[in-house]
């Protein structure tokens, strides 16, 4: 529509309500408040934000991944190296929480797979099954058994035990 109205085509009824006319001398209240609540509350507060915003345009802050450096495994620490334990713990801590992420998104993915395909899950999801599947029995091999309060001794233990049973097996 044209912004420019033929208003003598158009002709708009009057309105109802009078155009009010300021008659008397006295300022309106409502104005005086606003201008004070602008001046005393809004302009200190709005002038702070804009410093902090131009200080921290400065100084760029990147959210990335916090990144540990490897530190050595639980076989390889030193007898009484309670540090070295320590910090191993910890590696491995993390090393099972990447891991269990790790299954959870190949998880995801598959669920999406089988949900996007439908009846044709198992032609067309052939490759995120058995990705899921390898994934999941690395992370049983590794993890399994050890329940919640499982630790880095007792995973190594396991997988000591595993070999030692493999090799047992293979002679």
């Amino acid at each position: 529509m044209p912004e420019d109205h033929d208003w003598e085509a158009y002709k708009v009824p009057p309105t109802r309500t009078p155009v009010s006319e300021r008659t008397t001398s006295v300022p309106n209240p409502v104005n005086f408040f606003q201008s004070a609540f602008s001046y005393v509350i809004d302009a200190p507060v709005t002038f702070v934000r804009e410093w902090i915003e131009r200080w921290q345009s400065k100084n760029k802050f990147y959210y990335y991944h916090q990144k540990f450096r490897r530190v050595p495994d639980l076989s390889q620490c030193l007898d009484g190296d309670y540090l070295c334990y320590y910090e191993a713990e910890a590696q491995w801590r993390r090393d099972r929480m990447v891991d269990q992420e790790i299954v959870e998104i190949i998880r995801e993915r598959t669920a999406a797979c089988k949900q996007r395909e439908g009846p044709n899950q198992f032609q067309n999801c052939a490759k995120e099954m058995e990705l899921l599947a390898q994934v999941t029995k690395a992370y049983q091999d590794r993890y399994g058994e050890l329940g919640y309060h499982g630790n880095a001794r007792t995973c190594l233990m396991k997988q000591k035990h595993r070999m030692m049973e493999e090799r047992k097996a293979a002679q």
